[in-house]
Formats: structure tokens, sequence, C-alpha cells
């Protein structure tokens, strides 16, 4: 795949690939080129980047973590994947009964559970954790600026392609 862009410091600099476009990756890059995989994530561009070694092999765009859950900056580890996770803190409640969703958008440790209700986490797809709870998953809202609550959203596609080149022990780095 023909990639442009600058190399700076020896890394790709705003790497799109030959269509101009983000949300790429390159399947026979990931499982050909050598070296060690890992993941860079740029807040301030909202983008995350797959390398293997020193190649790029996909770009995403994301949608970090909002004011007041911040996405933190710094240099982790995948700490665990899971395919199907849910979050234990975000989520609905949904009446039991019907399954009907009678409270969206709680906040476990503020918002009590109505009687008659079970609490429904929320979908977190393709989950790769590397900061306490914190972690890269699919979304199907990406919007192109800081909205969740601390986690990395990529499309789903995209969180699918990550996922599956990801390794627990992986380097990711969170910068601005």
């Amino acid at each position: 795949m023909l990639l442009l862009g600058a190399l700076v410091g020896g890394l790709w600099a705003n790497p799109v690939n030959a269509h101009g476009g983000v949300n790429w990756f390159d399947d026979a890059a990931a499982m050909n080129s050598s070296g060690s995989p890992s993941i860079r994530i740029n807040l301030s561009e909202q983008k995350a980047y797959f390398y293997k070694g020193s190649r790029l092999v996909g770009v995403s765009l994301i949608s970090s973590g909002k004011r007041g859950f911040s996405t933190s900056p710094g240099n982790f580890r995948v700490l665990a994947k899971r395919p199907n996770h849910r979050s234990s803190i975000y989520g609905s409640y949904v009446d039991s009964s019907t399954g009907r969703v009678v409270k969206a958008d709680v906040d476990t440790r503020k918002h009590r559970r109505p009687p008659g209700t079970h609490y429904r986490g929320a979908k977190m797809n393709h989950y790769i954790r590397f900061n306490g709870g914190i972690g890269l998953h699919a979304s199907g809202h990406v919007p192109r600026y800081p909205a969740s609550h601390g986690c990395v959203r990529m499309p789903p596609h995209m969180a699918s392609k990550f996922y599956q080149y990801a390794r627990v022990g992986m380097p990711v780095r969170v910068s601005y």
C-alpha cells in the first residue's frame, strides 16, 4: 500500500493511504512485516496508528475521553483483550420483564437501579484494555472529537483489525 506523509524522527507523521483517507489496515503488512506490534494514539489528531516494527500498517479515526473523563497520556501495555466486553460502570437500566430500556446513559456509581430493572453494560466489542479499565473498543458513535468516558472509541471494522493483531503485553503509547 502506498503511503503519503513525512518521516519525522523515524516515524510517519500524519500518514494517509494513497487515496488520502484514514480507516485503513494492511493485513499483509501486519502478517509479514518483521518487528513487534505497537499502537500509538494521538489525542490531538483523534487517530490511532498500528505499527509492526517501524512499519505503519493501519490508521483509524478515534474518539477519546471528553472533558472530565480525559484519556490519560502515557506509555502502557495491553493488559487484556475481550471480544464481547460490556462496561461494568456505564450502560442502561432495563425492565426485567419487558427488556425495555428504562434509563439510558447510566453511571452505576451515581444512579440507583430502579425496582424491577437490571443493569446492562454498554457494549465494548473488540476491547483492548491498556490502562486500568480504559481501552480501545468498537463503537457506532465515533465523532471527530473527544466524547467518551475515557476509552478510545473506534469504528467497528477498525476495532476488529486492531483487535485481531494486538497482543497482550504489546506497547500502547498515548500522546498529544
